[in-house]
């Protein structure tokens, strides 16, 4: 059965005139005698594969372009009603499923609060209201089975669950031999349908396949990996890496949303804005893979962009956000396809008069010393790191160097660091991630210990130096406990000095749940 079928059966049982479902909000039951409502909230994610089991093909499409969409349904029990959608931001929804018979005396509530050519029924009717349709045969869940639910003709296998995905405001997608698909949803990995068949080797091949480059395909034939992006027109980005394992071929898809996320979205700190009004020198964004470290680099980027009148020169494996250019030329280079490699890339930026150079990773050596040699003749350049705090980025950069050059190279990194910020991604308390960063501004205290080799000592400078705008990611972690963001099991689980964190957190008044 499908899930909306279960609330149907409450309008029939209890006669009820419509049933309201709300992203992170209880069901709301709209019965004779009055409302009533569920015990627990629904999640987004619920939501989201609900809408996804039962939506004819183009619905989702028009719920985002629009915000508004609606179509019909037949129940398994032989029942029509008429559902109507509303995106209030790219992770709520508002669901309202009604007998189609009472449509003219529907609630309009939710239609009422917005302009009156944006209404689905009145103004649109032709994108939104879609023709009642059969329900899809009980189990039918396998694309080489049947229609597949989101699937639009002509286009990629694959980009069905991909379009699950993004309704499922999912991170990544997890397609692996012999297992069903998944999403991983608020930092939680969970399968992207209940009860669908796992996926078979050859046919995961070959979607896999269908939409990969010419140049990944034979990568991936000669190094069982490779990594390309995808686009889905009026959806957003993706980027992929494809692999072997022992069971046959995987894919792993990020989503990359066209729209870039503001400043104040992500919760980016002051500080940290501040280092995108400098004309030189290097700053590092770093943390472990899955962090944010992506999005958090095009959210400056797309600042300095609105901002200054500069040009900005981006070196990527794949490109990932896309950005168009508002004040500053931009010119996004990729990877295997625009360049042979980071290191090459960055030595021709020299001769291509940049003002501001992105690295997307700083992988050896060589990169890391044309990205501080760039930084040092007068250009800006953010770069990122797989480490999970600022002194130990500054270590990795040094110990990346023959111990005879390592003298020279502090000196350098102490003249030309302008600032490091490390982040971690938090799951929230009622579903959601946030954010928690660690600043390391360069002073002369900050540039004075890297000089000397007493980096140990740059976490006591952070903790001192807070009306400078540092901060370590303790300190960022116990702000987002006291204000109820986040579980202190969470910030306990993703501190880098857990032992400090544990005291912080039962002087705070709070408990842990772990074994010592």
């Amino acid at each position: 059965m499908l899930r909306i079928d279960f609330y149907v059966q409450h309008l029939v049982r209890h006669n009820a005139l419509g049933i309201e479902l709300q992203s992170g909000e209880k069901v709301r039951f709209e019965l004779p005698d009055g409302e009533r409502h569920s015990n627990k909230p629904i999640e987004h994610a619920q939501i989201a594969q609900l809408v996804q089991e039962a939506a004819p093909p183009g619905v989702l499409d028009t719920l985002r372009q629009d915000g508004l969409a609606r179509f019909f349904h037949r129940s398994e029990a032989g029942m029509n009603v008429d559902i109507q959608l509303t995106a209030l931001t790219p992770g709520s929804w508002t669901v309202r499923i009604a007998p189609a018979e009472a449509a003219a005396r529907v609630d309009t509530r939710v239609a009422e609060a917005r302009p009156a050519e944006a209404r689905p029924a009145e103004a649109r009717p032709a994108r939104t209201e879609v023709a009642a349709q059969e329900p899809a045969p009980r189990g039918a869940t396998s694309a080489a089975k049947s229609p597949a639910v989101g699937h639009v003709a002509g286009e990629p296998a694959i980009n069905r669950y991909l379009r699950m995905m993004k309704a499922m405001d999912a991170s990544d997608l997890h397609l692996s031999s012999t297992v069903a698909p998944m999403a991983r949803v608020h930092g939680s990995m969970q399968f992207l349908e209940e009860g669908a068949p796992p996926l078979q080797p050859e046919a995961l091949r070959e979607m896999l396949m269908e939409i990969a480059p010419d140049v990944n395909r034979r990568e991936y034939e000669e190094c069982s990996d490779t990594d390309f992006a995808h686009s889905i027109e009026g959806l957003c980005r993706f980027r992929a890496n494809i692999f072997e394992d022992r069971h046959g071929p995987g894919g792993v898809f990020r989503q990359i949303p066209f729209e870039l996320l503001s400043v104040d979205q992500i919760g980016l700190p002051k500080k940290v804005l501040d280092l995108c009004w400098l004309s030189k020198g290097l700053v590092l964004v770093t943390g472990p893979t899955g962090s944010g470290k992506s999005t958090t680099l095009a959210t400056l980027i797309d600042f300095i962009n609105q901002n200054r009148s500069d040009h900005i020169i981006t070196i990527e494996d794949p490109i990932e956000f896309v950005h168009g250019n508002k004040k500053c030329l931009i010119n996004q280079r990729e990877v295997g396809t625009h360049t042979r490699g980071f290191k090459a890339a960055l030595r021709a930026a020299l001769r291509e008069d940049p003002d501001i150079v992105l690295v997307g990773e700083m992988r050896d050596l060589e990169t890391i010393a044309i990205a501080i040699e760039t930084a040092e003749t007068g250009h800006l350049v953010f770069g990122t790191l797989h480490t999970t705090s600022a002194p130990s980025t500054v270590d990795r950069i040094i110990d990346q160097f023959p111990a005879d050059q390592q003298e020279q190279i502090r000196v350098m990194l102490s003249e030309s660091l302008r600032g490091v910020v490390a982040q971690v991604l938090c799951k929230k308390k009622g579903g959601g991630r946030a954010a928690a960063y660690e600043v390391l501004v360069a002073n002369a205290a900050v540039a004075n210990l890297i000089r000397e080799g007493k980096t140990f000592q740059l976490k006591s400078v952070m903790q001192t130096g807070r009306r400078l705008g540092m901060q370590t990611m303790n300190d960022h972690l116990m702000e987002h406990v006291q204000a109820g963001r986040i579980e202190p099991q969470e910030a306990y689980l993703k501190s880098n000095d857990k032992a400090v964190m544990k005291t912080a957190l039962a002087n705070a008044g709070h408990t842990l749940d772990i074994v010592e």
